[in-house]
This record gives C-alpha cells, structure tokens and sequence, in this order.
C-alpha cells in the first residue's frame, strides 16, 4: 500500500478530509489533476459565505436565530421529495440535511477558530425566500463572510496541510489525473490514472492535458473529492430539469475549466450510485468577466433587493423573483415562460447610489477590501458611497454595463448591447415611473418596496447592502445604469449517495467498500443535503462538514 487514504481533489473537501485522516495517525496522499498552484481550488475564487446559526455576529446585530428556526427554513427550502420506494434518492440527503443545520448551530464556528478563519462583523441576508413562512428562503441573515473572503477560508487549511506535507505523512500529487478506480473483489483499493506534463499557468486558468506516463497507488480508502459538473457546459445540458424549461443556448462560467465531472462518472463505473443529478445550482445575475481567467469567465452579482429586474422584453420580473430573494424561481420563470424561451439574458436596471451600496461581485478577486483586510478602503466604498473598484471597472470595461442620463437615452443604448429592439423605450419608462409613485406614502401594494423596507429592518443590511428607497428617475440619483444579465453555471446539487460517514452507496443501496467522497461530489452530502435549492453560505460549510466525515470514515 502506499497510503492509508487516497484524496483525490485538492479543493476545500479534499484538504479537510486529509487533515482528519492525518490527525488520526494515518499516511495520506492527496492527488489532482491541476498543478500546484490550484491548490485550495474553488474555494479560493469565491466570495467565502458561510452559512452560521445564532452566531455572536447574529447575536449582535440583534438578530435572533436557532437551530429550529434554521431546519424549518432549510426543509421547507430543500423540499426533498424522493423518499418513497426501496433506495430512495433523498434517504441520506435529508439526514445530512439535518446533521448540518445542527453542525452550523453547533461547533461550526468553533471549527473555524480552531483553524484560524476569522468572520467580519456584517451578516449578510442572502436567499430570502419566497414570502411564506414555511417555504423557500432564510428567515434571518445567515450569510457570514470571513476575513480575506474565500482566500480567508482555503489558504489556512492550505497552510495546515503544507505542515502536514512537512511531517513526511502527507504526500501531495500534482498533475495526477485519475482514469479509473482499481476494485478488487468488490472493494475498491486504489487508483489508476495519467500523470500530465507541467503547466505553469495561472490559478485557473485552462491547462495542459499532454500525458507524460501512467501511475497506480494504492490504499485501503480512497476519498473522492473531485466536484462537480460546472465546467462542462454539455453536462449540464444533458442533465437540465424539465422543471426549469429549457436550458439557455448560450451560459457563462462561474467556475474554472477543471470542473469537469470526470471523477463522478468514473466512481459510478466501479459501483457508485449517482443521485440527484438533476438538481443545480445556477445564478440567473452572471455578467461576462471582462479580464477573463477561465473560458467564458463569469461573475454572480450578489445584488440588494432594491434593482428593478426585468426580463428578455423589457417586463418587470414580479415577487419572488426579486434581486437576491429566490435563484431558482427566477431562473425557473426565465426559462419557462413561453415568449422568453428564446432569450439567455434578462436585465437590471438602477440608480448609481443602488450601484455603490448594493452591487457586490462574487469572488475573492472582486473584493479586494475584504480580501486584502483593506479598513479605509472599505470605509470609503461599502460605508461611504463610493462606487467600489472593481463595480466600476465593469462599468468601464465590461460588455454587459450602460449607463445614461434619462430612461430613454438608457434603454436605447440596452437594445444596443443585443442587437435588437426587444425593449420598448415606453414600456420602461411607464414602469420606473409606477414604481416611483409607490414612494409618496410609507405604505404600499409594491412587493419589492415591501422588501426593501423589511431589508432596511436589519441592522447589517441598513448599513452596508441596502440604499434608502428613493426614486429612480430622479436626476439626482443619477445616472442610471443598466446591465445585461446572463445564467451563470456554478453548483452541482446531486452526486455520489453517501451515508453519514461519507461511505459512498452502490445501485443496490450497500456501501461500495473502500470507497468514501465529500464536497460537490457527494451533493455537498448523501448525493443531495441542499435538496432543490440552496440557503446560500451552505456550499463551503458543506465542503467543511462532509470533508470532516468522510476523513474521519476513512481512517476508522
């Protein structure tokens, strides 16, 4: 043997389930396909959310949270459904489901100490749901956002595991492409694949896949950690729901070209059960990344609740399919709605104050404040008004960012982004100015209004994502700006069906032996724990808790 435990992925699952299975006296090797320089994978692009529950930061902005409340929300937003029959596909979905709320209203945050994640202050609302009590969407802010953003949370489990490397127990294998799984006599005992030549390429970007030599290693567990199908356009064509219409013609890509899904059909060939697989995770707010690392690079606006969203023919989307409220839904009603089939994009229209407050970009990248622990240049943007960086470089740079003076000069300049005159200069204007009228009283029968002043209840939110109401054909909140929204693929939600110890499921509902997977892989848990839809946050500390499992199951 030349382990005690394989990793394959050395993302944020992988790095978890090795330091557990190192911390219990076991020889680890860690292998993927990238180079060295990927090391922490997702995680390291991203905005770092982490779904916490009555937290201290909750606790003291006021905000009252339990783990009740959270599994109430988390159910009635999962809506598992596949219960019935001999091997139903939610079976362990559901338990990892519940096994995670408590970890996130449990030792999650003393996790995070104890490997030195530190957390801002401001505690963010995402997901807010679809305006029933028991269904979709969080009831209270949940979205906690570490120091130094998704960096905050990869680069100190990356530095635990370069210690652990130092020790002579944990061995990481770079450019190791796997091809197959080696099973021997119904228990899987290694690995087979293809070394690739060395790319010095950026984090990211696309690399090499010239084979240099084959290699096998062997151990009595292997864990895949390898993620899920983002990457590979084809995939998420051919596993697109009916449920969500028709898949667009043209997406953009919110994560790097490696996301390739290999891994999940090369388990289900050695006895895996994949589960699920029809369940995903795509934003409906990606723009085109106009200083593009991976191919077709986009990135999610995190938006406020305050953006008029319209769709393909200039109509305003109504409740729940508000900015930041419920992703699917309104991916669900763009892709459903018979005169829209036909159109990939929809469009934000808002005042530049909506811009500076409630524009955040998704990606550590994107935050150079929050990333780089930047007090003054925080205080200057997110406090004060300023149109952030980044924000702003998009709107110079970007393809899908207008701006103009007046409704109509704004809506002309949106027909000539498309090519077409799909938006009607009238029909916006008449629109923007309804939704001004709402404004005169502090009641209203405007839903997204309604939002807006629930939004403003919230300490953290009043004071750094959402703009006092104002009117948006007002000059003085000008210019306007306009910009052109495209589906942005990012999540599996399905995968490997695994039981609470990470062991992965064969077809006939035993434990396929030997084998064990974690992260987007494994549906982020049991091949499903978000269900249908996520509660935003949930998908690093999901990472995190199935990692932890799964290393603690392979070294038992």
């Amino acid at each position: 043997m030349d382990a005690d435990v394989i990793v394959v992925g050395a993302g944020l699952s992988g790095m978890v389930a090795a330091l557990e299975a190192h911390r219990r006296g076991k020889r680890v090797i860690i292998v993927d396909q990238e180079g060295e320089q990927n090391l922490g994978g997702q995680a390291f692009w991203s905005f770092g959310g982490l779904f916490l529950v009555n937290s201290p930061e909750q606790r003291r902005l006021g905000i009252r949270d339990s783990a009740e409340l959270a599994w109430s929300d988390w159910q009635g937003t999962a809506g598992w459904d596949r219960l019935d029959g001999e091997r139903p596909q939610d079976e362990w979905a559901q338990q990892w489901g519940r096994a995670f709320v408590e970890f996130a209203a449990g030792d999650l945050r003393g996790w995070l100490r104890r490997h030195r994640v530190s957390l801002t202050p401001v505690v963010g609302w995402a997901e807010r749901g679809g305006s029933t009590a028991h269904g979709h969407g969080n009831s209270v802010p949940r979205f906690h956002v570490p120091w130094g953003t998704g960096t905050g949370v990869a680069l100190p489990i990356v530095r635990l595991v370069r210690d652990a490397v130092a020790t002579g127990r944990v061995r990481l294998a770079f450019r190791h492409r796997v091809d197959g799984l080696i099973t021997e006599g119904g228990v899987v005992t290694g690995i087979t694949g293809t070394v690739l030549e060395d790319d010095p390429g950026p984090r990211g970007a696309a690399s090499s896949r010239t084979p240099v030599r084959d290699f096998t290693l062997r151990a009595p567990a292997v864990i895949v950690c390898s993620g899920g199908i983002g990457g590979a356009h084809d995939l998420v064509r051919a596993h697109w729901p009916e449920r969500l219409g028709s898949a667009p013609r043209s997406m953009i890509t919110g994560v790097p070209a490696y996301v390739d899904g290999r891994m999940l059909s090369i388990a289900a060939t050695a006895g895996a059960r994949l589960v699920n697989e029809d369940r995903m995770w795509h934003y409906t707010e990606g723009i085109r990344n106009w200083d593009p690392i991976w191919p077709t690079h986009g990135i999610r606006i995190l938006p406020g609740p305050s953006p008029i969203w319209l769709d393909a023919l200039g109509r305003r989307l109504p409740a729940p399919a508000l900015p930041g409220f419920d992703t699917l839904e309104t991916l669900r009603r763009l892709r459903t709605t018979p005169d829209l089939a036909a159109h990939d994009h929809s469009w934000f229209i808002m005042t530049k104050r909506m811009l500076a407050k409630e524009v955040a970009l998704s990606g550590s990248e994107q935050n150079p404040d929050i990333t780089n622990r930047d007090y003054r240049l925080m205080a200057r943007t997110r406090l004060g008004g300023l149109v952030p960086g980044p924000v702003a470089d998009f709107v110079r740079h970007g393809a899908d960012f207008v701006t103009a003076d007046s409704a109509d000069s704004l809506v002309r300049r949106m027909n000539a982004i498309t090519g077409d005159d799909l938006l009607d200069v009238a029909t916006v204007q008449r629109q923007l100015q309804a939704r001004d009228l709402q404004l005169r009283n502090d009641f209203t029968k405007d839903a997204q209004i309604m939002a807006v002043r629930n939004a403003r209840a919230s300490r953290a939110d009043r004071m750094t994502r959402v703009t006092p109401l104002h009117r948006m054909l007002d000059p003085k909140e000008g210019p306007l700006v306009g910009i052109r929204l495209h589906t942005l693929t990012r999540k599996s939600l399905g995968g490997l069906q695994t039981d609470l110890s990470g062991r992965v499921r064969a077809q006939n509902g035993e434990v396929v032996a030997g084998l064990y997977a974690a992260g987007e892989a494994a549906g982020f848990g049991g091949g499903g724990v978000h269900g249908y839809r996520a509660l935003e946050g949930t998908f690093l500390g999901g990472c995190i808790f199935s990692g932890m499992r799964a290393g603690q199951g392979a070294a038992a």
